[in-house]
Parts: structure tokens; C-alpha cells; sequence
């Protein structure tokens, strides 16, 4: 085998490709990386690609992978199909979606069709029945902790401001609106980065292991409020009524409960938008990954936006305004 990589981990990887393929041409290079430990191949055997995760166990529960990749796969979720499977050593052998990433696809002129196919792979995941699996609910403990990055890491570390008082009745008051949505699978990190679109132009996704059974709007703020790409708010608008409409005759949400999806759409983005911009600033100090700073504008414009609308956040709003070091951002 040829690689132009060298280390313990890729060496072990290596040696367990070649006992699945004995007496082969086999070639790998390095396909990406992601914000944890994890790690993928690409490996080339004759005409044949595939994908190699490579994730340390120390650092890495491929478990929940696996658990959730062959759940989705039962109801023809377009995951990767796991050909092999080392999990004392965190390794697998997985269908390869091509290099072509969501986002990387994406064009003005594409971009509504591309976005319809995903909204269309996101309300199958959402039919499949989660309540079959042992999938942790996206309970109010979750949603706190997830929340408190936003003080811990965006204003504490990463502003050195004091922590207003405040958050605690905006916390209380997103929970409470969270939990009024039905329930049903969250991928949890559905966005540009996280769908492939292959060689037949369908699309492929990826990074699905923390899934939960969570809020319905959860994976739509993540797709349509992404925080690597922003839309003009009328195109946004159209494919949230694009969402709506198959939700609706997909029986995911009832006609009365269509009002209020705009109304779930902007509270739960908002509680994603603070724990992302905790995330953010937890993998630049933490983790040393720097680029990850550069999204902080887009994801508080979100917060902003939403501030701004609802009169429940308008205390939150004044404070995030009135500071000139989070202004700065922008």
C-alpha cells in the first residue's frame, strides 16, 4: 500500500485494510478532518473507493456511529453503508460519498434545488421511528449545559465580559418553547458540511453519531440558518414554507401546528446559535483550531435577528447591543 502519511494510528489502520484485502493494489490518501478527533481516509482498491474513519477510541465512541448509521439505513436514510468494522480500535470501512461537499456545490443557481433534496432527506430521517433505538432525549438538562458554552466560552473566555444575570430567565424561556415542539429524530449537526452530493446527484450524509430525539425545527435552523453560508431572509423564508408543506403532508406537524413553526424555527435556532458560538471559541482555545473564530459574525447575526424579533429576548438584546466588544464581531 502507498501512503504519503505516516503515523501510529495510520500504520494500525493499514495493516487492518490489508487483512480485508489481501493480495491488492490498494492506495490511501487523507479525505478530511473534522472539529473532534476524528479523521477519514480515502482508499482506492483497483477501481473501487472507499472511505476510512479513523477514530481513537480514547477520544472517540464510533459506537453510537454504527448504532445510528445501520438505524437510519433500515428506512433507506442516504448514510454511508458500513462495509467493516474494528470498534476496539475505532476504525471503519464505509461507502465514499465523493469529495464534492454541500456547500462546496452549493451556486445561486443550484441552490434551490439542492436545498429542496436536502429538506426532502431531512423529513425521511424525521419519519423513522427513534423511539426503536436508545437515542438520549434532548432534555432540558441538554439544552442548559449546551447553552452555558455561550457564557463559559464566548464571553468569559473569549470577550472577558461578566456574565450578565439575565441569561437565566432567557434560558427558562427557550426551554419552555423548545419543549412545546413535537419530538422526533435530530441529526444535530445538519448543515453544508455535513451533506455530500455524489456522482449521481443525490445526497449523502455524514456526522450523524450525537444524534437525539429532539425539537422538529432543530435540524431546519441548522440547514437553513447555517453558520458557514447565509441566504438572503426571502429565499430562507421560501424553503422553510417548502418544509412546512411536507411536514404537513408527511402528518410530521398538523395544520394548527404550522402556525407556530416559524415561532420554533427562530427560539430553537437562537438556543443553537449561543451554544455555537460557545463551540466556536471552545475550538479555537481548546483545541487550537483558529479557523472556526472566523464564523463567530455570522452565527451572532443570527442571535441578533432573533433579539431583535421577540419581545420575551428584548433584555438579552439591549445587553448584546449595548456591549462594544461583542458588537465588534460584526
Amino acid at each position: 500500500m502507498k501512503n504519503a502519511i505516516n503515523d501510529a494510528r495510520l500504520n494500525q489502520l493499514t495493516t487492518w485494510v490489508e487483512k480485508l484485502f489481501p493480495d491488492d493494489h490498494l492506495n490511501i490518501t487523507v479525505a478530511s478532518s473534522d472539529a473532534s478527533f476524528r479523521r477519514y481516509f480515502r482508499l482506492k482498491q483497483n477501481e473501487s473507493s472507499y472511505i476510512v474513519m479513523d477514530a481513537p477510541p480514547e477520544h472517540e465512541d464510533i459506537s453510537s456511529f454504527i448504532k445510528i448509521d445501520e438505524f437510519l439505513a433500515q428506512y433507506d436514510v442516504a448514510v454511508p453503508h458500513i462495509y467493516a468494522k474494528d470498534e476496539d480500535n475505532g476504525y471503519l470501512l464505509l461507502s465514499d460519498f465523493g469529495d464534492t461537499s454541500f456547500l462546496k456545490s452549493l451556486t445561486s443557481a443550484n441552490a434551490d434545488n439542492l436545498y429542496r433534496k436536502a429538506i426532502d432527506e431531512l423529513i425521511s430521517m424525521q419519519k423513522t421511528h427513534p423511539a426503536n433505538t436508545s437515542l438520549a432525549d434532548y432534555d432540558e438538562t441538554k439544552l442548559r449545559d449546551e447553552m452555558s458554552l455561550f457564557p463559559d466560552w464566548f464571553l468569559s473566555r473569549h470577550l472577558d465580559l461578566k456574565v450578565p444575570k439575565i441569561l437565566t430567565a432567557v434560558y427558562d424561556f427557550l426551554i419552555d418553547e423548545i419543549q412545546q415542539q413535537p419530538s422526533c429524530f435530530v441529526h444535530r449537526d445538519y448543515h453544508s458540511r455535513n451533506l455530500m452530493v455524489c456522482a449521481d446527484n443525490t445526497l449523502g450524509i455524514i456526522d450523524f453519531q450525537d444524534a437525539v430525539v429532539g425539537p422538529i425545527t432543530y435540524d431546519l435552523v441548522s440547514l437553513l440558518k447555517d453558520c458557514y453560508i447565509q441566504w438572503p431572509a426571502e429565499q430562507q423564508q421560501n424553503w422553510l414554507n417548502y418544509y412546512k408543506e411536507q411536514a404537513i403532508n408527511n402528518k410530521l406537524i398538523t395544520q394548527s401546528q404550522g402556525k407556530d413553526l416559524q415561532r420554533w424555527f427562530d427560539l430553537t435556532g437562537l438556543q443553537r446559535h449561543l451554544k455555537v458560538l460557545g463551540i466556536f471559541c471552545r475550538l479555537n482555545y481548546r483545541d487550537g483550531k483558529a479557523n472556526y473564530l472566523n464564523d463567530l459574525p455570522l452565527t451572532l447575526h443570527y442571535v441578533l435577528e432573533v433579539c431583535e424579533r421577540y419581545k420575551e429576548l428584548e433584555a438579552l438584546y439591549e445587553f448584546l447591543t449595548f456591549t462594544p466588544e461583542i458588537m465588534a464581531i460584526k
